[in-house]
């Protein structure tokens, strides 16, 4: 993920910034392209974030799994409301990064919720997660890890 985030910062949920090389690395990442004002995201963000603290928190070691989020609200202000009222304790890009336009290029963002998860090379493993999540919780996540190349004992 160093590659995909390099020289940028990314901010907590708390708004602290984080150095994208350290809390990235040795993980499997799902870049959250979401909004605030878009109902089908405040219908899948509970999902995703009951998803991210299971994996997280309940399971020992925690798994190496990120969330980082992509805004597509309206305002600064916007965002910062939606991932403190709806979000888990990801990570996000920050509201006036205009990086945020490449990775839509990159990843083929048409429409959103849309929750890709990528390798450390920012390779997609699938563009599916959100449907993934849904049909088969939590053990999809082995199969993002098998598709990821990071090998760690990981049991569910």
């Amino acid at each position: 993920m160093v590659d995909v985030f390099s020289g940028r910062l990314l901010v907590s949920k708390d708004g602290r910034s984080v150095d994208p090389e350290e809390a990235l690395q040795n993980k499997v990442v799902g870049l959250y392209f979401s909004a605030g004002w878009c109902s089908p995201c405040r219908d899948f963000t509970p999902v995703l974030c009951d998803f991210y603290t299971e994996l997280l928190e309940q399971t020992q070691p925690p798994v190496p799994f990120e969330v980082v989020f992509i805004s597509s609200d309206h305002s600064a202000e916007e965002m910062a409301g939606y991932m403190h009222a709806m979000h888990g304790d990801w990570l996000a890009l920050p509201f006036h990064d205009p990086y945020k336009h490449d990775l839509k290029k990159k990843y083929n963002i048409t429409a959103i919720p849309k929750l890709v998860i990528v390798k450390q090379t920012g390779e997609v493993i699938t563009d599916k997660g959100r449907k993934q999540i849904r049909d088969k919780g939590l053990s999809c996540f082995r199969n993002w890890l098998e598709g990821a190349d990071i090998f760690q004992n990981f049991s569910t």
